[in-house]
C-alpha cells in the first residue's frame, strides 16, 4: 500500500548526501629557509563537499595560500594525506599533479599573468586548445561579460577588467574547482566588487566549487563556510546561515 499523502519517513527526511571533493587528513607543510625550517601547516584536517563556495580567511603568514596551493595540486604537503575526490595527491607525481590541475582546477591569482602580445580571445584559446572538453571561448569571455572587449590587449583593459579574461581563461576548460588566491587584491573597491560578481556567477550558475583565500574579513559574507587559519592551523570553521551578495558587501 501506498503511503498516505503527508505521511513522513525517514528516507525522505534525510537531507541529500553531497560528495566531498577535498579531504584532508594531518596536513603538514615545512619549508625550509637555509638552516631554519619555517612550518606553514600544522596538522590541518579539513573536507571541501561538491559546491561549496569556502572563503579561507587570515592574515599574511596563516598558512592559507599554502593549503590553497596543495589542494590545486601546485605544492605536496611535507606530511599527511590530501586526496580529490578518492584520488590521493600526496606522494602523486610531477605528471600526475599537471593532469589534475589541467583536467579538474581553474586558478585565478592576485596579478593576472595574462600574455600582453596576445589579445583576451588568445588568452584565453591558449588554455582552451590543452584543454579536453572546453566551453566555447567566446562563451567564457561573455560570462565575465567582456564581449565588447575580446580583441583588446591587456594593456587596454583596465585591472578589473584583466582579472576577469584570467577568470575567463580558468573556466573555458570547465573546471570542477576554481581555486582564488587574493583575486581581489590588487583592485580598488568597485572594480573588486564586479571581481566578485563574476566568481558568485561562476558558482552558481556552472556549480563550480569555489575556493577564495582573503584577508579581508568582509568577503566572508559570500561563503557557504568560512575557514579561519591562524599560525599554519584552523582555528575555527563558521558557517553562514544565509549568503552574501557582493552588493551586500562593504569594507
Amino acid at each position: 500500500m501506498a503511503p498516505e499523502a503527508g505521511a513522513g519517513s525517514s528516507a525522505e527526511a534525510a537531507p541529500p548526501v553531497v560528495p566531498v571533493v577535498f579531504r584532508a587528513r594531518g596536513l603538514r607543510k615545512v619549508y625550509a629557509m637555509g638552516e631554519v625550517e619555517v612550518v606553514a601547516l600544522h596538522g590541518v584536517d579539513l573536507d571541501i563537499a561538491a559546491g561549496e563556495f569556502i572563503v579561507l580567511l587570515g592574515a599574511s603568514g596563516s598558512g592559507k595560500s599554502t593549503l590553497l596551493n596543495i589542494l590545486g595540486g601546485l605544492d605536496v604537503p611535507s606530511a599527511g594525506e590530501v586526496a580529490y575526490c578518492e584520488h590521493r595527491l600526496d606522494g602523486a607525481g610531477e605528471a600526475e599533479l599537471t593532469r589534475f590541475r589541467r583536467e579538474h582546477v581553474g586558478f585565478v591569482f592576485q596579478f593576472y599573468n595574462l600574455i600582453p602580445s596576445l589579445t583576451v580571445r588568445e588568452n584565453v584559446q591558449l588554455v582552451a586548445d590543452i584543454a579536453d572538453d572546453p566551453m566555447p571561448v567566446d562563451e567564457a569571455i561573455e560570462r565575465v561579460g567582456l564581449t565588447a572587449r575580446r580583441d583588446h590587449f591587456p594593456s587596454q583593459l583596465s585591472g578589473g577588467e584583466q582579472q576577469r579574461v584570467a577568470i575567463a581563461r580558468a573556466i573555458v576548460k570547465r573546471p570542477a574547482v576554481l581555486l582564488c588566491d587574493e583575486p581581489t587584491g590588487a583592485l580598488d573597491y568597485a572594480t573588486g566588487k564586479r571581481v566578485l560578481e563574476v566568481i558568485e556567477r561562476i558558482h552558481d550558475e556552472l556549480g563550480t566549487t569555489v575556493v577564495v583565500i582573503t584577508h579581508n574579513a568582509a568577503i566572508a559574507g559570500m561563503a557557504d563556510r568560512v575557514i579561519v587559519l591562524g599560525d599554519g592551523r584552523i582555528q575555527r570553521i563558521e558557517r553562514n546561515a544565509h549568503r552574501l551578495r557582493p552588493s551586500e558587501l562593504s569594507w
